[in-house]
Order: C-alpha cells, then sequence, then structure tokens
C-alpha cells in the first residue's frame, strides 16, 4: 500500500522479489512534482516531520567478530544495503563496511521507521548469510542529522573511515564504501531547501 497525504511519496513500476533481484524502476519525472532519488514528491507538498529523518546510523557484529574481513561477506552486506535502497526503503547517502561493523548514512522511506529500516539491513543480511552464531549486537547507534554542514561531515567522517584505521590510502581505493561504489542519493530535500532559503 502506497501512503497518501502531504509526505507521500511513489513507487513506480516496481519489480522483483523481496530479495531485491530486481532493481525496480521509478518516475523521475518533475512536471507535476519534484523528485529525489527514489522518492517521488507531489509539487504542492510541505515537507511533513517524516521527511526530515536522516541519520547516521552504526551496527557492530556479535562479539566484535571480524566477519566483514572475508571478502564474500561484505560483499554479501554491501549487495544487502543496496538491495533495500533499490526496492525503495530508504536513501542511500554514504556507507562504509568495516571489519566488524558498518557505517550508512539513511534516509528512510516516509512509511519506514528507522527501526524497521535497520531491520531490513541487519536482519536481511543475517537471513542471507544463514549463521548458526549470532551475527549482531542487538542494539544500534544513531545520530540524526539536520544540516548540510553535519551531512558533509557525516559522509567524509563514512568515507575516510578505512584511510583512519589503515585499511586503505584513500577513501575510494577501499572497496566496500559509497567511495568506491561511485555516487548514491545527493542529500535531503529538505536541507537543500534549508540552503536554498538560508541565501535567498
Amino acid at each position: 500500500m502506497q501512503p497518501e497525504g502531504p509526505g507521500a511519496f511513489r513507487l513506480l513500476n516496481a519489480v522483483g522479489g523481496s530479495r531485491g533481484l530486481q532493481a525496480p524502476e521509478y518516475s523521475f519525472g518533475t512536471r507535476n512534482g519534484f523528485s529525489h532519488g527514489h522518492f517521488v514528491y507531489a509539487a504542492h507538498m510541505r515537507l511533513a516531520p517524516q521527511e526530515t529523518r536522516t541519520y547516521l546510523v552504526t551496527a557492530v557484529t556479535a562479539q566484535r567478530r571480524r566477519l566483514f574481513q572475508v571478502t564474500a561477506t561484505a560483499e554479501l552486506l554491501q549487495q544487502t544495503i543496496l538491495d533495500y535502497r533499490g526496492q525503495g526503503r530508504f536513501l542511500l547517502h554514504a556507507f562504509v563496511i568495516m571489519p566488524d561493523h558498518f557505517h550508512a548514512l539513511i534516509t528512510p522511506a516516509p512509511d519506514v521507521s528507522l527501526e524497521k529500516a535497520m531491520q531490513f539491513i541487519k536482519g536481511g543480511f543475517s537471513f542471507r548469510l544463514k549463521s548458526k552464531l549470532d551475527v549482531w549486537e542487538r542494539s544500534f547507534n544513531e545520530s540524526q542529522i539536520m544540516g548540510e554542514e553535519k551531512f558533509v561531515s557525516c559522509v567524509r567522517y563514512v568515507e575516510e573511515n578505512p584511510v583512519r584505521r589503515g585499511l586503505a590510502p584513500t577513501p575510494d581505493a577501499y572497496p566496500f564504501s559509497s567511495a568506491a561504489h561511485g555516487p548514491l542519493d545527493p542529500m535531503p530535500l529538505y536541507m537543500q531547501a534549508a540552503r536554498n532559503e538560508a541565501r535567498a
């Protein structure tokens, strides 16, 4: 069911099953509205509180096991994150997969709570991994990002993580991050609007 009301977004011609094996198709036309990533907004809408929900999240493996130093396991988590982004569960602005944790900068879809977005990522990965051991610590850390300056600094923090840890000489040399993956979803609309108002 698609959400309705001023905070609604539309996913058009979605195809593919729950495993995200085939990416959905989205409408990006702006004649009757404006778009951002996978969310298409009505032209008359005023951003509701649920749109101002961009978070830096961190999840750690159970007992700090270095699961993601194994290339195949890191690739599986990366694909899980990208699949749920492709299904429109959240906008993905930046991410990095470290040996025993990951960071992601996400904006959940209007009808998806932050907890549900993390359940998609953590639970979806655990289901695909099919490990007999606990995969994740039960909780996760979050920090809400409200402005452009903080957003930019968070992207830098996420993508420079492997360099600070001595895992790569430059951010784009580390394969399991948005720096190497290429452009993802840009800064959310409400931050862009605030920036434009400040410059007016």
